[in-house]
């Protein structure tokens, strides 16, 4: 496609003394279509020229030479320069790539680079809670949208599958374990026996000391508390497995915690090397009040490593076996500071620069009860399986009062229900906290999943209507010109540059917005423009727009995990 910023940017770069691709950063696309289809504004150059903006704007209004078929009109406003676009021309483009591409909006930009993405990351032997859904959502839209966008993708789930949780719990099922049956209801059992074993380690010191006692048998190989481990985690996996099915979930990677107990060894060694790992109340420590952090605990008193300790070796072991450019951790806003602590040491891992550079934590804010935070230990967790099980079941109740008639219910509840969560907890900047409302998260009016996929199925139905998708070289672009149709022709056009948005700020939030967006133009149109007419030539160019918009709504579904239905 013709990329209409590059051509201002090329054209304004004659005029003044800045490079192209600085230009073409600062380029913005206006919300009202009166101030054009793009703006330069040149309050940037202002301390450059020594000039007052308006000048600035004047000056390179009165000397740019651009292609009057790709722009037709430069006004100057204030400061502002805005550009007008041939509408027809942006429709061509559009119509053009979408009858080309099997996958509009696809990108190479991301050819020969790698991408790990850590995410998910349930704890074995607790609830996979509403907690969780952020970063798997969250995380999984990002993986989908970098490899779109021609990124080779590793997503990693990061078990919490050691520490000192486990002492704990291997020390309850050493006291009560015949008294709760783990085979049958292994997560909800496991939950009571680490419920249990918690208050018993506040009221008694010692309890708490075995427990720590415990994870050091683990660590250095005990077959009793190994077993069992591998117990707590066989049974943890399969009913994660379950919300991963529901959810459509994939990993290319699941090595957990436990898979660096043998790799840190090598982390110590080097961090010893380096003269920084130093002594503190018999722990082991890297000192960074420098960078004003509290230290960064490689290894406890008792000689157990550390959450850190298995970052830093996970780090190592990415770096050589994937060769990433980027490794994003997809964590929740409350490890912030772990993550500066850990980058901050990683520099003394004797890793290349690119590496250091490439580490980056996507951090988002907390889902929240109306009573506020959720703990398993106090044992107030919403389980993500049976959140997502009452999402299908309401879909479906309101499919029977809608629609009874409906082929494939079940199908069609279990999209809208999973595509209402989904959608409700990708809808906001991540960064957000979340407060969990049954009444809101499946609230199928306004801007939601479901508005979206209505929309999605109202284009599928104009099209069945029509009997199919008229062959491209029917449509007539002069017919669809009108202010509805070119609203949605310039989003679409757009399309790629919010997918690259994404991955710019790690945002799937500029996608969902995106997808409104397009819903609320593409519903203005339809209200606005009879499809179905005895005018073949201006049906065909309108049931072809309105099946590029289908499309978009498809793709853009389908990459932050939603899957659309055919009927509804």
């Amino acid at each position: 496609m013709i990329e209409f910023k590059k051509k201002i940017a090329e054209a304004i770069a004659k005029v003044i003394n800045k490079k192209e691709e600085e230009i073409e950063q600062y380029i913005e696309e206006p919300k009202e279509n009166n101030n054009g289809d793009y703006a330069f504004p040149c309050f940037r150059l202002a301390k450059d020229l020594k000039k007052a903006p308006p000048i600035i704007a004047e000056e390179i209004h009165s000397k740019i030479e651009v292609d009057k078929n790709i722009i037709t009109n430069i006004e100057v406003v204030g400061g502002y320069i805005n550009f007008f676009v041939n509408k027809e021309l942006i429709a061509k483009e559009v119509l053009k790539e979408m009858s080309l591409k099997k996958e509009y909006g696809t990108s190479e930009i991301g050819k020969g680079k790698n991408i790990v993405i850590d995410y998910s990351a349930p704890n074995i032997a607790k609830p996979f809670h509403i907690g969780h859904l952020r970063s798997t959502v969250i995380g999984g839209a990002l993986y989908r949208i970098y490899k779109y966008l021609g990124y080779n993708v590793i997503g990693v789930n990061h078990l919490g599958d050691y520490g000192t949780q486990f002492g704990k719990l291997i020390e309850g099922y050493k006291r009560w374990g015949n008294e709760y049956n783990i085979d049958e209801n292994p997560i909800d059992e496991l939950t009571k026996i680490y419920i249990r074993i918690n208050n018993a380690c506040k009221e008694d010191e010692s309890i708490l000391e075995e427990c720590r006692n415990n994870f050091k048998k683990l660590e250095e190989g005990d077959t009793y508390c190994t077993e069992l481990w591998e117990k707590f985690k066989d049974v943890s996996l399969k009913e994660f497995q379950k919300v991963y099915d529901i959810l459509g979930t994939k990993f290319d990677s699941w090595n957990g915690e436990a898979f660096y107990s043998d790799k840190m060894g090598e982390v110590i060694d080097t961090l010893e090397k380096s003269g920084k790992l130093v002594k503190s109340e018999g722990a082991r420590i890297i000192e960074l009040e420098e960078k004003n952090m509290a230290p960064c605990i490689i290894e406890k008193s008792n000689g157990s490593s550390t959450y850190a300790t298995r970052d830093l070796a996970a780090i190592m072991y990415r770096a050589r076996t994937y060769n990433f450019d980027k490794a994003l951790y997809v964590t929740s806003y409350e490890q912030i500071l772990h993550f500066k602590q850990i980058f901050e040491t990683a520099k003394l891992l004797g890793l290349e620069e690119k590496y250091i550079n490439g580490l980056e934590h996507v951090p988002f804010g907390m889902v929240l009860l109306k009573t506020g935070k959720m703990s398993t230990r106090e044992g107030n967790m919403i389980k993500l399986e049976d959140l997502l099980n009452e999402a299908i079941d309401r879909a479906k109740k309101i499919i029977e009062e809608k629609n009874p008639e409906l082929e494939n219910k079940e199908e069609t509840a279990k999209k809208v229900g999973i595509g209402a969560v989904i959608f409700n907890d990708l809808a906001n900047s991540r960064v957000k906290d979340e407060i969990f409302d049954w009444d809101t998260i499946l609230n199928f009016q306004g801007e939601t999943g479901p508005y979206i996929q209505y929309t999605y199925v109202r284009t599928k139905s104009v099209i069945e209507k029509v009997g199919g998708v008229p062959n491209i070289r029917d449509v007539v672009t002069t017919n669809i010109l009108d202010e509805y149709s070119n609203k949605i022709f310039k989003l679409i056009y757009n399309f790629e540059s919010t997918l690259k948005q994404v991955i710019d700020k790690n945002e799937p939030s500029i996608l969902s917005r995106y997808l409104i967006e397009l819903s609320k133009l593409y519903s203005n149109f339809y209200n606005e423009n009879k499809i179905i007419v005895e005018d073949k030539e201006l049906q065909n160019s309108r049931v072809y727009l309105t099946y590029t918009v289908g499309k978009i709504l498809e793709i853009g579904a389908n990459l932050l995990g939603i899957e659309m239905p055919d009927k509804m």
